[in-house]
């Protein structure tokens, strides 16, 4: 199924809210559309999109949709959603993301940056790269960047840079000339009913290259890899990048490294300092590049390192004015965004709701705070998720001194029976695990334990962050 909307038109979206239609909805008001949303309730973004021209509905009507020549929809509604419901009664063609983000991106060069975790930070990272050049991308990402203060711009440069979802294989919908799998691992298991269908999707994301196009991927991911080789086979354009010195996959690629078609890039000499990272660059055939960035973590270097090499490749911008670019990167909302500092307390907020995301940016606390007692706050995302990756979550908080854990966040689902966060807590292995299944229950056990130094790290994808902000209300006075 494609679009036939173009600027001009009337487009109203049902879920304006929510980070992946309120990106679309900001670049639909750039391209000159008439833009209306609804959403349940307002929040920053429909405010901001409010104050940019569009017309903002809370709560959903059938009145809500008058005039539109075209919804779209998020993935979670439904035909018989009362606005979807009036659209196609109508006749009125709805359209989920996938069917419209190519024609957003007419006559523009395409980057898109997918993987289980790591595609906001590199997204944004390249947006801020090729800025920091003196381009000027138009760009879709899943969170509020820090260097621009929003999830969408309409640039007037050659490349569009957009974060490719794969939940509902809306990143099929893309036609991208430069890729990046920043890493894959199983998510989303009521939409991937198997590791073997989202591996399955990758790979179709990864076909939609043309054959001058070109794949990055990182060298330190198993599924990543095989995509990689996959289109090697192909003798397709490929690049690598990983931590140390290239493994034996690249070893076993060593002949193809003189040709043109494929270069692998790697990360040494990590030294974590204060709130930065510094690290060497190496680029084959050239040299070591000295990096210095403002995050903390293992996989903000990889992060970087694909961003690195994208803005080279698009824009065949010379490695060391990017890497100066770096050193002025703001972390996105919610991607290790430390909300405050005090009193030797530390409150940080991330997006981080599956194993591999809990799991790196645990590491990545206990790298940028050594000395300190780290205490993470976990709300689990849908049941679904739970129950596929029960044992993962039960393993994942090893680098936690303290873990409170609330209940589950339902999004769109419906409770399973014997999936809850104390059947999860039974299963873990750790010295101090509770389960806080109201936000206050949470907020009352950190004010009156949390003794500096301390980070407290909370981890949401649902409405958790309030638990954040109200432990600094407390400790502020």
């Amino acid at each position: 199924m494609t679009s036939n909307i173009h600027p001009g038109q009337h487009i109203h979206l049902v879920g304006i809210g929510g980070s992946g239609l309120s990106a679309i909805a900001r670049i639909l008001l750039g391209q000159g559309y008439r833009v209306s949303g609804s959403d349940r309730q307002s929040n920053a973004q429909t405010t901001a999109l409010a104050a940019a021209g569009a017309v903002i509905y809370d709560g959903h009507a059938a009145e809500n949709i008058q005039g539109a020549d075209a919804l779209i929809v998020t993935s979670a509604v439904k035909d018989d959603h009362v606005e979807v419901a009036a659209a196609l009664a109508a006749g009125i063609p709805v359209y989920k993301r996938q069917h419209i983000m190519a024609d957003l991106m007419v006559g523009k060069k395409v980057i898109a940056v997918a993987g289980t975790k790591g595609k906001t930070t590199t997204t944004s990272l390249i947006v801020h790269l090729l800025r920091e050049c003196g381009k000027d991308p138009s760009y879709i990402v899943g969170g509020v960047t820090g260097n621009t203060g929003t999830n969408a711009a309409v640039g007037i440069g050659d490349w569009f840079v957009v974060e490719a979802d794969e939940y509902d294989n809306m990143f099929w919908g893309l036609k991208p000339n430069i890729a990046i799998i920043t890493n894959l691992e199983w998510d989303h298991p009521d939409f991937f009913k198997t590791q073997q269908d989202m591996v399955d999707s990758f790979r179709h994301f990864v076909n939609l290259l043309p054959d001058d196009g070109l794949l990055i991927a990182c060298a330190d991911d198993r599924f990543a890899v095989q995509l990689a080789d996959e289109r090697l086979s192909k003798e397709l354009k490929t690049r690598t990048y990983g931590i140390n010195q290239p493994g034996p996959y690249d070893l076993y690629l060593l002949e193809r490294r003189r040709r043109t078609y494929f270069w692998s890039y790697w990360a040494d000499y990590i030294q974590p300092v204060g709130d930065q990272t510094r690290f060497e660059f190496n680029v084959p055939g050239d040299t070591a590049y000295p990096i210095v960035m403002p995050l903390p973590g293992t996989h903000n270097i990889l992060n970087a390192q694909a961003a690195l090499i994208a803005c080279e490749a698009s824009e065949n911008v010379q490695t060391g004015l990017l890497a100066e670019g770096l050193r002025t990167f703001k972390p996105t909302a919610r991607r290790f965004e430390v909300r405050a500092d005090v009193n030797g307390i530390a409150v940080v907020d991330d997006y981080a709701h599956n194993p591999m995301s809990i799991r790196a940016v645990l590491q990545a606390a206990r790298q940028r705070y050594p000395d300190r007692t780290i205490w993470a706050v976990w709300q689990p995302h849908t049941y679904s998720r739970t129950q596929a990756l029960f044992n993962e979550f039960a393993q994942a908080f090893t680098d936690a001194d303290h873990v409170l854990i609330t209940d589950i966040y339902p999004a769109r689902e419906q409770p399973i029976a014997g999936v809850d966060t104390p059947a999860l807590i039974a299963a873990m292995n750790h010295a101090d695990v509770r389960h806080t299944a109201a936000f206050e229950d949470a907020v009352n056990v950190l004010v009156k334990q949390v003794k500096s130094p301390a980070v407290v790290l909370i981890m949401s994808a649902g409405d958790a962050p309030v638990i954040g902000v109200d432990f600094l209300k407390a400790i502020q006075g």
